[in-house]
């Protein structure tokens, strides 16, 4: 699909019903999620030993170098939306009743119409992943006080460090960068892979969901980056099942989110 104007865009969008969801919806898109990694597993484990693997060498390349460290880390919840895209694919295979292979995954990121999308979007976002880290970087090396190699030293001066908020501005840096990329992506990639949609259009069909749950869509995203810092921490070895987990549990989300397009009888 041609690249349209904002205007466009727009209108596009509002082609697509957005849905009020309770506040335990994210229970059941966890519940959903679980089911089919356990009715499909081997892609959802690939998926995340490969997640693992990549967090594992970029801990032990960074060890001595934290400063860069805890903002790849963390910006790793940024491409996530996307790396979980044959995710949605196995997901949405399991939906009509099919019996997904690894192939299908792997098929979600064959060249086609509209990959281009899926492409550029995932473009934007290494971008967005790219800038947190540089910032991140940026922030702890200019006001930490002293050199912050190793992950003691980022606990001892900035996490513990006295008379300083270097910590806490972290932090509120990184949710406030953090919440739009949240809102524009939530929905926007399985969107992308399910519809012949715009990026725009898809962006701003994201931002509709958040506006019209605010609260649920608050607690989902606490609940993305809970597990995944629990993934984390458990020497990366958790993300092996985090990672399809929540994979899944994104695709429920967007079709629990996202009504069909208006003249359709069916997403």
């Amino acid at each position: 699909m041609a690249s349209v104007g904002p205007g466009r865009a727009v209108d596009e969008s509002r082609r697509h019903g957005v849905r009020d969801v309770q506040a335990d919806a994210p229970l059941r898109w966890l519940a959903a999620g679980w089911r089919d990694l356990v009715r499909c597993p081997l892609p959802g484990l690939a998926h995340g030993v490969a997640t693992a693997a990549f967090g594992l060498a970029l801990a032990l390349l960074g060890y001595r170098h934290f400063w860069g460290l805890a903002g790849a880390i963390s910006g790793f919840l940024i491409v996530a939306p996307i790396v979980a895209t044959g995710l949605y694919a196995i997901s949405a295979a399991l939906e009509r009743g099919e019996r997904p292979t690894l192939g299908t995954a792997l098929a979600a990121w064959r060249p086609g119409p509209g990959r281009g999308r899926l492409v550029a979007f995932g473009l934007l976002l290494a971008l967005a992943g790219t800038g947190w880290v540089l910032t991140s970087a940026s922030l702890i090396t200019s006001f930490a006080p002293g050199r912050v190699g190793e992950p003691l030293a980022f606990v001892r001066r900035v996490v513990l460090a006295e008379d300083s908020l270097l910590f806490e501005g972290w932090l509120v840096l990184g949710g406030v960068l953090a919440a739009p990329v949240f809102a524009s992506t939530v929905v926007a990639v399985p969107m992308l892979m399910d519809r012949r949609v715009g990026v725009l259009a898809a962006v701003l069909t994201s931002w509709r969901c958040v506006l019209a749950n605010p609260v649920t869509m608050a607690m989902w995203a606490a609940t993305i980056a809970s597990l995944t810092l629990a993934g984390m921490v458990a020497g990366m070895l958790g993300l092996v099942v985090v990672v399809p987990w929540l994979g899944h549990a994104s695709w429920h989300a967007y079709r629990d989110l996202v009504g069909p397009a208006a003249g359709e009888a069916g997403a």
